[in-house]
């Protein structure tokens, strides 16, 4: 089995991806990555399949049953199989390598949302005490509102970004 099937008509097109129901680590990873990434824990085959054609998402699937679905085998729906087993960072440097996907901007991990920037004032009361006595930059989501900021979470997953950015060929 070939681990991707289908090619994308439009190369400039944003690529976007539609994870399944086991892929909602990677889905996150690929976020941080700069990447939309959809995911929902109970999604079925077919609903994820109909969300990729209609979304035109890449699908990301590690079923192997998905793959023998007509539209996914026949290769009219970009898809590629992710190995069971691996780590999330291992996933996200297999999906890179096989699309060669370059980091772009994060995103919110939570929803895919574009992250602004917006000033402190604004979001004073959602910043937690000792929060805004060392950091001044603050990020929130376009689509869920949730609030970001390079504290030290951050910079744990900053340096898995840069570990998978080190480990994928350019």
């Amino acid at each position: 089995m070939m681990p991707c099937v289908g090619q994308d008509k439009e190369p400039d097109r944003e690529i976007r991806f539609a994870c399944d129901a086991m892929l909602g680590g990677l889905a996150r990873w690929l976020r941080a990555w700069g990447y939309d990434a959809a995911w929902r824990r109970d999604i079925s085959d077919w609903e994820l399949i109909r969300l990729a054609q209609r979304e035109r998402r890449v699908l990301l699937s590690s079923d192997q049953g998905i793959f023998r679905i007509g539209w996914v085998r026949d290769g009219d729906l970009p898809a590629l199989w992710i190995p069971q087993g691996m780590s999330r960072q291992g996933q996200l440097e297999y999906v890179c390598r096989h699309l060669h996907l370059p980091r772009r901007e994060p995103r919110c991990m939570r929803c895919g949302g574009a992250l602004v920037p917006v000033r402190k004032e604004e979001v004073w009361e959602r910043i937690p005490p000792k929060t805004r006595l060392w950091l001044d930059a603050y990020y929130q989501c376009q689509r869920c509102g949730q609030l970001f900021w390079e504290g030290t979470h951050w910079q744990r997953i900053e340096r898995t970004l840069q570990h998978v950015a080190e480990s994928v060929p350019r």
